[in-house]
């Protein structure tokens, strides 16, 4: 079985980086007495291979309240973390012209402003520029993974077990639900999680179990996963341990098999699952491009909600950050790890044809960046 783990580089093969972010982990607030160094550790060649394949990773932490965009300029890794409420699942419509962030009880709206992307720092090195503009209030419908459909922004909402868009006259749309869930109801009755498009249209869903009671995953999470076809309803694969991410890439499914800190490929004719690489961290977040898959690894809490599956026997070995892996060799090609500060991720996506995306988000102030306004062009002068 290929086994992609986190090396202990030496110095020859690491970059060391800090950076200080003033942030309220749980509250997604910021406060000028509360200043925390994020330390981080990534494969010296990690700017290069993002570089070829001109490309900017996006990288959200819930537990730290950030976004993370990692990029490439002049050879050098570029970075920056931006201050969110919780954020968790990130969807980029096909065209990168908007971007949308699930936060703790709403949705924010990002849109790609290129023509200014050139004005931002560092200066000749942004391929983007995503300005906050809107948000539409869900309330806390626990929002996990999103994507761009179809002119619609798909969510997974974990709170009611179903899948939703939104409508500003309604808190969010039901638009489909697991055939074994009885009725819409803020239960998180099966904890559906994870969202994969196929041709341009939600296609499957991962859930930690088939189940129709208030929280009633729980008692089997270390085994009662599974992966769920949408047009179908039908449950294509089982027996995975807390899965997320699912992905349809290269003619196949991949997901993560979270509890185990795996990634695992399905096959969507005959449901059999077979694992890629194994990792020390709790795979959650999944980006694929090429041959190449963007894991993202958290370390997990000592708490119930972890308790129970195979990877919390080696807490103490576990790593947060994102392993980037071939999938045909099962190796591992390049690595971030966060050091301090970051502990859990949630969601990695790659925005492709850009080597580095300026963001201003909701707080763009408490970031220390300063403000961008955009108005109409006959108001410029």
């Amino acid at each position: 079985m290929p086994l992609a783990m986190l090396p202990k580089v030496n110095d020859a093969a690491k970059s060391e980086g800090n950076e200080t972010n003033s942030h309220l982990a749980d509250a997604g607030q910021t406060s000028p007495d509360r200043q925390r160094v994020v330390a981080y550790e990534h494969s010296r060649d990690l700017a290069d291979l993002l570089a070829t394949l001109n490309a900017t990773l996006l990288v959200s932490t819930y537990q730290a309240g950030k976004l993370a965009v990692i990029g490439s300029h002049d050879g050098r890794l570029a970075r920056s973390f931006h201050n969110f409420d919780r954020p968790m699942g990130v969807a980029i419509d096909r065209h990168a012209n908007r971007m949308a962030v699930a936060a703790r009880n709403k949705v924010w709206m990002l849109s790609n402003n290129r023509d200014i992307a050139a004005e931002m720092h560092p200066s000749g090195g942004c391929d983007a520029c995503f300005l906050t503009h809107s948000a539409q209030v869900t309330g806390e419908i626990q929002a996990h993974e999103m994507a761009f459909a179809g002119g619609e922004l798909w969510i997974v909402n974990t709170l009611f077990s179903c899948l939703s868009t939104l409508d500003p006259a309604y808190s969010f749309v039901p638009r489909w639900r697991p055939p074994f869930v009885g009725r819409l109801a803020a239960e998180d009755r099966c904890h559906l999680n994870g969202l994969a498009l196929l041709d341009g249209r939600p296609k499957y869903v991962t859930a930690m179990g088939e189940t129709d009671s208030p929280g009633g995953w729980r008692a089997n999470k270390a085994q009662g996963g599974c992966l769920i076809d949408v047009d179908s309803g039908d449950v294509i694969a089982r027996g995975f341990a807390m899965p997320h991410s699912p992905r349809a890439h290269l003619g196949q499914i991949w997901l993560c098999d979270s509890g185990r800190g795996a990634l695992v490929r399905v096959d969507p004719q005959t449901g059999r699952a077979s694992t890629v690489a194994r990792f020390p961290g709790y795979t959650r977040g999944l980006a694929m491009h090429g041959r190449l898959a963007f894991v993202g690894l958290s370390r997990i809490r000592e708490t119930s909600t972890f308790g129970g599956v195979p990877i919390a026997d080696h807490r103490e070995r576990l790593k947060c950050g994102v392993a980037i892996v071939d999938v045909q060799s099962g190796e591992l090609v390049g690595q971030f790890e966060f050091k301090s500060a970051v502990e859990e991720i949630f969601d990695v996506t790659l925005l492709t044809a850009c080597r580095f995306a300026a963001i201003r988000g909701p707080f763009a102030g408490d970031d220390g960046e300063p403000p961008v306004w955009i108005v109409p062009e006959q108001h410029r002068h």
